[in-house]
């Protein structure tokens, strides 16, 4: 009983401290139009019917901002979206630590039911998602050639299908969003499946890699030949595969483990790639 209302209190305090989600497409998505309204279904930080996809900005303070911003793709094996330490605790951890962050509820393909596909619907999030977020680069106070994308576990998978196809936008496009590109400027792939799928051409985005030696074999051993990919191409990539941790480690405030301590590594990361300026 105890563990439940502990739960649920976590639950409560989660949602109310989170800021508003911004749909994707304020008429409906495209496919998903006659159930915009159909409201999301949530058991503790998960949620799933997700029909308006959306995201949810962490806007850094202007003393702290530093322009560059990341589009977060919580995992959830394309069921349900683990939207607590794969999405909005890490939200306002790059926001505290100067990086806007924009985290992404996609179309859910394989959530019992659903007629949706990765590819078509919540690849589709994705990319909508980044082109939202460059096309409001001036409001947000952001650097147009400086947003990325990161991905958990099934999001991971969004990530990296985000970063193999993309495209510049189209100039004569009614809709300003769709005049936007959807190259994501870097990507950061977390304990990311069907690494199998995964292609590498020369002048694809920049790779942060960070997962678990006790992972399945398809992601330990994937991230392992993805990083050995990327080598090959002579795109710039940087792997951490962390020994004593296995699949979903997220980022969880207070943790003292060395997986837990990887969004470091990632703005670390950013720094050296010369992706990410300290503000004066």
């Amino acid at each position: 009983m105890h563990r439940l209302l502990a739960l649920l209190f976590t639950a409560s305090s989660l949602l109310a401290e989170t800021p508003a989600a911004l749909p994707l497409w304020p008429q409906g998505a495209p496919g998903s139009e006659s159930r915009a309204k159909e409201p999301e279904a949530t058991e503790g930080s998960n949620v799933t019917n997700v029909h308006n996809p959306s995201i949810t900005p962490f806007l850094p303070a202007a003393d702290k901002a530093t322009g560059v911003a990341v589009v977060i793709a919580p995992g959830g094996g394309h069921s349900k979206l683990c939207l607590g330490h794969e999405g909005y605790a890490l939200g306002q951890w790059m926001a505290d630590h100067g990086i806007a962050a924009f985290v992404l509820k996609y179309r859910l393909a394989r959530e019992k039911g659903s007629t949706y596909t990765i590819q078509e619907h919540a690849m589709a999030d994705a990319r909508r998602a980044i082109r939202t977020v460059r096309s409001r680069a001036a409001e947000w106070h952001l650097q147009p050639d400086r947003i990325g994308i990161m991905g958990f576990s099934a999001g991971g998978e969004l990530a990296a299908f985000a970063a193999m196809q993309s495209d510049a936008g189209k100039a004569d496009a009614a809709d300003a969003i769709e005049r936007a590109s959807s190259r994501p400027d870097f990507q950061a792939l977390i304990y990311p499946g069907t690494s199998d799928l995964f292609s590498v051409e020369k002048g694809m985005p920049p790779l942060f890699i960070a997962c678990g030696y006790h992972d399945r074999p398809d992601i330990s051993k994937g991230m392992a030949s993805l990083y050995l990919k990327y080598k090959e191409a002579g795109v710039p990539a940087e792997l951490h595969v962390y020994s004593n941790s296995g699949h979903g480690f997220g980022y969880r405030e207070g943790t003292t483990s060395a997986a837990g301590a990887w969004p470091f590594r990632f703005r670390e990361w950013l720094v050296d790639s010369k992706l990410l300026t300290e503000p004066k």
